[in-house]
């Protein structure tokens, strides 16, 4: 298919859903041929993201992430996407062995969080993580944010263990979480001075989305409405006038 967006997804399988639900709502189309092609790869078995960071497994994503990627871009995709901050502890070899441009969701999640923040006439210092402990330990989103001088600020461990909890024993488990849990790690890490509190795994943005947070919470943001709003934009469409 030429043209397309190629989507490493499955990692997990619902939020591939969400994210390409999202770019849809997103893309301001009157008719279906306004709309993005997407390639997607809802590749589920791909070997646990954190488990491999944090050593706990031997079986490295990588390979089969770079097969997917290889598949999609010989398939006629222009760029791709991974909707799934974990994996980009893997991001720069994946993008050198793809051979096309892959968006990076932590850079445009950075981004968006300035913007937001510029939009209300302040400038964005530090920024709440919210995401799984392999993202946290990578310090993949310090890396990226250190570089726009913005300093990155996670979770005490307790608190952590209850954003592990909320990824890994309720969502990646098909079942509900509710807004109390979400709000009790947002509240500490604003407790903790953070300007803008990030949504940094995209199992929680399930959680964002099904629990409309953002309409109360200015100050926290989605890390794959960020990269659905470049998608769209990065395909030289226009994003629908409300989901800006």
């Amino acid at each position: 298919m030429r043209d397309a967006v190629g989507i490493i997804g499955g990692i997990g399988p619902m939020a591939t859903v969400y994210f390409m639900d999202m770019i849809i709502e997103m893309t301001d189309a009157s008719r279906d041929q306004d709309h993005i092609n997407m390639l997607v790869s809802n590749h589920a078995t791909i070997p646990d993201r954190t488990d491999y960071i944090m050593g706990r497994s031997d079986e490295s994503p990588l390979d089969v992430m770079v097969e997917d990627a290889r598949m999609l871009a010989k398939s006629g995709c222009s760029f791709l996407l991974i909707p799934c901050n974990t994996a980009h502890y893997f991001y720069k070899e994946i993008e050198r062995c793809a051979g096309v441009p892959v968006l990076n969701i932590i850079v445009e999640t950075v981004k968006f969080a300035q913007e937001r923040m510029k939009q209300q006439g302040r400038k964005l210092r530090k920024l709440g993580i919210m995401a799984t402990e392999g993202t946290v330990a990578s310090g993949t989103y310090s890396h990226y944010a250190r570089e726009m001088g913005i300093e990155c600020v996670a979770p005490d461990e307790e608190y952590q263990v209850k954003v592990n909890h909320i990824i890994y024993d309720r969502i990646k488990a098909g079942l509900s979480v509710t807004e109390d849990e979400m709000m009790e790690v947002i509240d500490h890490l604003r407790g903790k001075d953070c300007d803008v509190v990030v949504m940094g795994c995209t199992e929680l943005s399930i959680a964002y989305k099904d629990l409309n947070i953002g309409a109360g919470h200015d100050d926290v943001v989605d890390s794959l409405e960020a990269l659905a709003c470049a998608t769209v934009t990065g395909c030289g469409k226009k994003l629908r006038l409300e989901k800006k």
